[in-house]
């Protein structure tokens, strides 16, 4: 039997690629995932690059707008998806327009 004993160093380091990697919902394809669940964006930050897409996929049994303040809205019907192609301006903040408290952020990165 093999004991497997952890350095601090390596617990913080796996610790960090962790939560690095929970910020950024990419897939192979491109495409950046977004899931609605229990009135919440999850991820609620992503980096996107230009000419990406987003979907969101509304796991909740009510619609949901993706919605920027004098901008863009999708709008994401209970148990559907929906998407937005990123533009090099669209790093923005944005929430849903029927539930204000939910909340995200989009930031456009090269």
């Amino acid at each position: 039997m093999t004991i497997l004993l952890l350095t601090r160093r390596q617990v913080l380091a796996t610790g960090a690629a962790a939560l690095a990697g929970g910020t950024l919902a990419r897939a192979h394809d491109g495409t950046v995932h977004v899931a609605i669940r229990n009135l919440a964006f999850q991820p609620a930050e992503i980096e996107v690059r230009a000419g990406e897409t987003i979907e969101w996929t509304n796991d909740d049994p009510f619609a949901h707008t993706a919605t920027v303040k004098g901008g863009w809205e999708v709008t994401i019907p209970p148990g559907k998806k929906a998407t937005h192609v990123v533009a090099a301006g669209d790093t923005v903040d944005y929430y849903c327009r029927f539930h204000p408290n939910m909340k995200g952020r989009i930031k456009v990165v090269e």
